[in-house]
């Protein structure tokens, strides 16, 4: 953490011939224009039947508490699973679906509350520690919660509610949400590469999840283990 959508601007724009005259409308302007008037009133009718675009979540600012689920899908490895009553009070408090929240712990940290990264990251939600202040427990599980969903939050909103798009800003920071993906960083690709999927198995039901599987076998094997022998797991 962290460690941008790329924005398609639509522009409507209508061409209307001009013709010349006295400025009557004769009959030979009235066929045209209501022939254009036909085809801006159809066009309307098609662009308001257009589905609105998906994202995972609903945008923050319309999370109700009894929109979020009170559950973790149980595709998470065990590690993550061990906290699990600690993801959902965290992610009730953030207005946050747990599922998303256990996402990021998964990829972040894979559970283990002493987690350190090579740029200085720290704990559950491995965040850095300008985020911190003064006072802070940084590996505290509790505040390293409260900071790293703070920025979460503020990902995800500026990401408009679009879970993907807010995992890039939780890792390669925010500013690259309203970037091209395509100046995105290696590490931010791959994040979002397995974070998306993963989240959208935990939340579509199912009981395993291939990417999360993947993700395990590529990256996650020795970062379990460490947590595994951390929280002193059977």
């Amino acid at each position: 953490m962290p460690r941008a959508r790329s924005t398609r601007t639509y522009r409507q724009t209508a061409a209307t011939p001009q013709y010349e005259g006295s400025g009557c409308l004769s009959g030979f302007t009235i066929v045209p224009l209501a022939v254009v008037f036909v085809s801006l009133l159809l066009a309307s009718f098609a662009w308001k039947a257009e589905p609105a675009p998906v994202t995972f979540v609903q945008s923050v600012s319309n999370v109700t508490p009894n929109s979020i689920p009170q559950s973790l899908s149980p595709i998470f490895r065990e590690e993550v699973l061990y906290w699990a009553n600690s993801i959902i009070g965290w992610a009730s408090a953030s207005n946050l679906d747990p599922n998303l929240v256990a996402t990021i712990m998964q990829i972040e940290s894979c559970g283990d509350p002493r987690a350190t990264s090579s740029a200085g990251a720290m704990g559950l939600f491995q965040v850095m520690p300008f985020h911190f202040h003064t006072s802070d427990s940084p590996y505290n599980p509790d505040t390293n919660a409260a900071r790293g969903l703070a920025y979460l939050v503020r990902s995800l909103e500026a990401a408009g509610g679009d879970a993907r798009l807010a995992m890039a800003g939780y890792n390669g920071g925010i500013s690259i949400i309203n970037r091209g993906e395509w100046t995105w960083s290696a590490q931010t690709k791959r994040y979002v590469q397995y974070g998306a999927p993963i989240y959208s198995d935990a939340v579509s039901g199912v009981t395993s999840s291939n990417a999360l599987n993947e993700w395990y076998t590529n990256y996650g094997v020795s970062l379990c283990r460490q947590a595994h022998q951390r929280l002193g797991l059977p």
